[in-house]
């Protein structure tokens, strides 16, 4: 294919998927779903599984293998400029009065799917070897079973709980904020799994590039952060400049935990970490308002190679199974312990049950694990399948099961008195 037939294909690639996808997520938005529900489905209608099947002459004419690699970067792109922006507005000061019981429901809804994820691998190592897991790295394979079920998508937690008026609710902050920490342990842990498992070809073993790895982070806290301070505080740059200043720096943290064995959705959040916030505490609004529109624009991207890459052709029946098993255990662990542990932090049974149903949504967060994952050799595409299938069902189930928990809950409320008939109250 020709440099010029390879800019066409894929200019008209791009604008399919952009339709697609913010069609997909507004059809999504008015079945009071999150908007990730319709892009990634708009992403799987699109790749092998559908559009493929039904007209394969189509599905080759508009992605060609050649334009690949060009959309793999406008994806990754995306994903870097998204958790940019995750990482900035990381804020501690958002747990309150509520911080001990945050920390101790983000521990339980970590621990007890993270314990059920890595002895499922380990008890049904031999069937999850015949969907495709790979036996060599076993040890980072059974890391990340238990990362696939821990996973919690603040992004998506966050819309549910503004779409709902729970912001302001001690149920919206304690979720908020224990899936926050969460989910920084499951970075970690994931950080971990991808060490020791991937880069298989890397010139270094896995104890040199942690080392190397903890030595960018320190790096990045002790020295990057004290510069941009200086850098963002005093030299007053103008949004535009300081906005490119930003996202390159960003790019240049990505590149760096990539060519460490890493995936660049660390660099990523690293360098939203130690950017400083503005000198009274607060979010530069110049720098905030573009992130999230470049984001929000180009994320499609990412969700149709995430939905290209299930194959839903390729599912036996043992991987069905797998998914019905997965999705099961996925939401019992998650709104289970999150349950528990809120009741063990002094919230009523309603609130409890509240914070444990949206510490089961996954979505966007997980896609992003399961990516690395998948980048890494940790998945097989069964396996990918089968665990983006379970993101996507237990994102879809977050809401009806919101509204079957609130039931109860507004039945439990005294009724509110109404004035007798003919009497007016008093005046003054």
């Amino acid at each position: 294919m020709s440099p010029d037939a390879m800019i066409a294909h894929f200019t008209g690639a791009s604008a399919l998927i952009l339709v697609a996808a913010h069609a997909g997520g507004l059809l999504a938005r008015r079945l009071r779903q999150p908007r990730i529900v319709g892009q990634l489905a708009a992403g799987i209608a699109l790749g092998p599984s559908l559009l493929g099947a039904v007209a394969p002459g189509v599905y080759a004419a508009l992605f060609p293998a050649a334009i690949g690699p060009a959309l793999t970067g406008l994806a990754q792109f995306s994903l870097v400029v998204f958790l940019f922006a995750v990482g900035y507005e990381l804020d501690p000061a958002v747990l309150g009065d509520r911080a001990r019981t945050s920390l101790v429901v983000a521990l339980a809804s970590f621990a007890v799917p993270m314990a059920v994820g890595c002895a499922g691998a380990l008890l049904f190592r031999d069937p999850l070897h015949r969907l495709g897991l790979a036996r060599e790295p076993f040890p980072a394979a059974v890391l990340f079973a238990g990362i696939a079920l821990s996973m919690t998508a603040v992004p998506v937690l966050t819309a549910i709980v503004r779409e709902n008026g729970l912001s302001r609710s001690v149920p919206g902050v304690v979720a908020v904020s224990a899936a926050g920490m969460l989910d920084a342990v499951c970075w970690a842990v994931l950080a971990a799994a991808l060490l020791n498992g991937g880069a298989a070809d890397a010139a270094l073993g896995w104890p040199w590039r942690a080392a190397l790895a903890a030595g960018f982070v320190t790096a990045m806290a002790l020295a990057a952060r004290p510069l941009l301070r200086r850098l963002l505080w005093r030299t007053r740059l103008e949004p535009s400049l300081r906005l490119a200043l930003l996202i390159g720096f960003a790019l240049g943290s990505a590149w760096v935990t990539h060519s460490l064995g890493l995936h660049v959705i660390f660099g990523a959040l690293l360098a939203g970490v130690v950017v400083p916030r503005e000198e009274d505490g607060t979010l530069d609004p110049d720098l905030l308002r573009p992130l999230h529109e470049v984001g929000s624009l180009l994320l499609p991207f990412f969700f149709v190679l995430s939905g290209q890459a299930v194959a839903l052709d390729g599912m036996t029946g043992g991987g069905w199974a797998a998914l019905l098993v997965v999705t099961v255990l996925a939401v019992a662990t998650k709104v289970g312990s999150g349950t528990a542990a809120a009741r063990l932090g002094g919230l009523d049974r309603h609130e409890a049950r509240t914070v444990g149903v949206l510490l089961s949504a996954r979505g966007l967060t997980e896609l992003i694990a399961l990516g690395a994952g998948l980048e890494a050799g940790l998945l097989s595409g069964q396996l990918y399948t089968v665990l983006v299938l379970m993101a996507l069902a237990t994102t879809l189930l977050t809401q009806p099961l919101l509204v079957l928990t609130r039931r109860p809950a507004a039945r439990d409320r005294p009724p509110v008195p109404a004035p007798e008939a003919g009497v007016r109250p008093k005046a003054g």
